[in-house]
């Protein structure tokens, strides 16, 4: 499993990835999740993939490929950034074809998903989730985000923060709170990240980190963001059930006690 964060917003792209894709008592891989295709000037194009490892470097080892031929549409020769999401998916089902009826008699679903997101030329900044059958949706403002792989844990962060609105840097600090939420709930999630940061019309990438336990920030995120949730739930008072709606403190009849 993984977990993958993209947001698109007024200021730019953030994308956060994980490395981990399974996970044991002795059994622990790490494949980084996050492609970067850039040309300074003309294009930065951002691929991120969740689901089966071998499905997703399958279509990623395929885009490169076609990226270093002359002869063949590319990331490179894209126009739009749909029209890059509409080669991913092509690629997609071309690994499908190829591949899922033999998983398929091992008992294997063709499992994969994947973020895309970057800006070509003059064309605004945009971000795309691709599917395992190779259609695809775009971000919008009400939406600015994409999640893949084990999101449910690192949802209601990002929910509660994050606006169109929202600056690069309050994103990527709340792309690491979900992360690190997500990484305290599942042991299928983990270190290092990828963290990349485009400013909109830069066609650059302004950082690509990675991240560790020995960042000094990613650790104080770490410890600090739980005390801060202790503390603030400290602080609600606790339930009074004799100011509680009538009609709500008694069992319902035949109920077990």
């Amino acid at each position: 499993m993984t977990y993958c964060v993209a947001m698109c917003l007024d200021e730019g792209i953030v994308c956060l990835s994980d490395s981990r894709t399974n996970a044991g008592v002795d059994h622990i891989n790490t494949f980084r999740k996050m492609t970067l295709f850039e040309r300074p000037g003309d294009r930065v194009v951002v691929l991120m993939g969740a689901g089966n490892l071998a499905i997703t470097q399958a279509v990623v080892n395929l885009l490169r490929e076609h990226a270093g031929a002359q002869d063949h549409e590319s990331v490179w020769s894209a126009a739009t950034m749909f029209e890059c999401a509409r080669m991913v998916g092509d690629t997609v089902r071309k690994v499908y074809q190829r591949d899922a009826g033999a998983l398929k008699e091992f008992g294997i679903d063709f499992n994969a998903s994947f973020i895309l997101c970057g800006q070509i030329d003059s064309e605004p900044p945009r971000l795309f989730q691709i599917y395992a059958a190779g259609n695809f949706i775009e971000a919008s403002e009400d939406t600015p985000y994409f999640q893949i792989g084990e999101s449910k844990y690192g949802k209601p962060i990002i929910d509660r923060v994050v606006r169109s609105g929202t600056s690069l840097d309050e994103a990527a600090k709340c792309a690491l709170i979900s992360m690190d939420s997500t990484i305290r709930s599942n042991l299928s999630v983990g270190l290092p990240l990828d963290l990349l940061i485009y400013r909109r019309d830069a066609l650059k990438v302004a950082r690509h980190l990675s991240i560790d336990w020995d960042s000094p920030y990613f650790d104080m995120i770490h410890k600090q963001w739980g005390a801060s949730l202790r503390r603030v739930f400290a602080e609600l008072p606790d339930p009074d059930w004799d100011a509680w709606p009538a009609g709500t403190t008694e069992p319902a009849p035949g109920a077990g006690g």
